[in-house]
C-alpha cells in the first residue's frame, strides 16, 4: 500500500490555524463544542488533521466552517484550504459517513422565536373561532320581532267572548303599515319601529308593565293567546300608555250593557213631598165616524132556467 502523498502548504494547516485562534481567545474545546454543537472528538481530529476519524468531507468542511465562525476566522477561506488539504492527503476511498448533520448556530432559529410563533398561531385560531361563534348567535333585540313573510289576509272583527281567561302571550299584528312603540311603563323601550302588513311583535313574557304608543290603533290587531282584544282607541288617533297586560286588554274589551230604549223610570219622591204631576202631550181627537148607510132592500137571487 502506497504512502499517502501530502500536500505541501506555505503556511500553517487548517487545524493549526483553528487551534491558534481558539487559544488566542482563551476558549477550550468544550466551549467550541457547546457553541457549535459539534462533538469534541471531531474538533480534536480537525486540529490534529486526523481525517480518518472524521466523517465524509462534506461534513468535515461544515464542521470547519462552524469552528472558524466561533473563533473569528474567515469561513470561506478555511473551507477552501481544508478542501485542498483533504483532497491531497485523504485516500479516495468510500467511507461510510456518519449520520450527522452539522448545526450552524447562525442559521438555527432560536427556540423562543419558534415557541412564540406557535403560540401566536394558536391564539389566532382561538380568536377566529370565538368570532365565528359570536356571529352565528342571534341578536337579543331581533329575537322579539317575529317577521312573517306571508301577508296577513283581512280578518273580520270578532267580538271577544264575555268570559275569556286573562292568559296567553300578547301579540301585536299589523294589518297595515303602522308605527308603534312598546316599552316598560316609565322604563326601557322594548320595541320601536314600523311594522309592515303581516308582521307581528310578541310582548316578552318577562315584561312587568308593558305599554303601547301608536298613531294608528286601527292598523293593529292585538291577541291574548287565542282571543282577540278590542281596538285600543279610535281610528287616526294617537294613543299613549295603553297597558298591554292580558287582564287589562281583555277587561277593556268587555261590552257594556245597552241602555233601554224606553223612557227612563221616574225617580221616587222624597218623603213629605207630593208626587210630581205627570204631564202628557195632547193627542188629537179622533174624527167622528160617518153615519151608517141605509140598508138595501132584500132581493132574492133568482136563477132562471132557460
Amino acid at each position: 500500500m502506497m504512502d499517502e502523498e501530502l500536500v505541501e502548504t506555505d503556511g500553517p494547516s487548517v487545524g493549526q490555524r483553528l487551534r491558534a485562534a481558539r487559544e488566542e481567545k482563551g476558549l477550550s474545546l468544550e466551549d467550541i463544542a457547546a457553541q457549535t454543537r459539534i462533538p469534541r472528538r471531531h474538533l480534536e481530529s480537525i486540529e490534529n488533521a486526523d481525517w480518518d476519524k472524521l466523517p465524509a468531507p462534506t461534513y468535515t468542511i461544515g464542521f470547519a466552517r462552524s469552528y472558524a465562525s466561533s473563533v473569528g476566522l474567515d469561513r470561506a477561506e478555511v473551507a477552501d484550504q481544508l478542501r485542498t488539504e483533504i483532497g491531497g492527503s485523504r485516500p479516495q476511498t468510500m467511507l461510510s459517513p456518519e449520520v450527522f448533520e452539522p448545526a450552524d448556530p447562525a442559521r438555527t432559529m432560536p427556540k423562543t422565536l419558534v415557541f412564540g410563533a406557535i403560540a401566536a398561531v394558536i391564539i389566532l385560531i382561538l380568536v377566529m373561532t370565538w368570532l365565528n361563534k359570536r356571529s352565528l348567535e342571534p341578536d337579543e333585540t331581533t329575537t322579539n320581532v317575529l317577521a312573517t313573510t306571508a301577508p296577513a289576509a283581512a280578518q273580520p272583527s270578532v267580538s271577544p267572548p264575555a268570559a275569556t281567561p286573562a292568559q296567553g302571550p300578547v301579540t301585536l299584528t299589523a294589518t297595515g303599515a303602522v308605527w308603534l312603540q312598546v316599552s316598560e311603563k316609565g322604563g326601557a323601550t322594548l320595541f320601536a319601529g314600523t311594522l309592515q302588513p303581516g308582521q307581528s311583535f310578541a310582548v316578552p313574557p318577562t315584561a312587568t308593565a308593558p305599554v303601547l304608543k301608536t298613531g294608528k290603533p286601527e292598523a293593529l290587531r292585538i291577541t291574548v293567546g287565542n282571543a282577540t282584544a278590542p281596538a285600543v282607541g279610535p281610528a287616526a288617533t294617537t294613543v299613549n300608555d295603553v297597558s298591554l297586560l292580558p287582564a287589562d286588554l281583555l277587561k277593556a274589551g268587555q261590552p257594556s250593557a245597552p241602555a233601554p230604549q224606553g223612557a227612563p223610570p221616574a225617580a221616587a219622591p222624597r218623603p213629605g213631598t207630593a208626587p210630581p204631576r205627570r204631564t202628557t202631550a195632547a193627542t188629537p181627537a179622533p174624527a167622528p165616524a160617518p153615519p151608517p148607510a141605509e140598508p138595501a132592500p132584500a132581493t132574492a137571487n133568482v136563477t132562471t132556467g132557460q
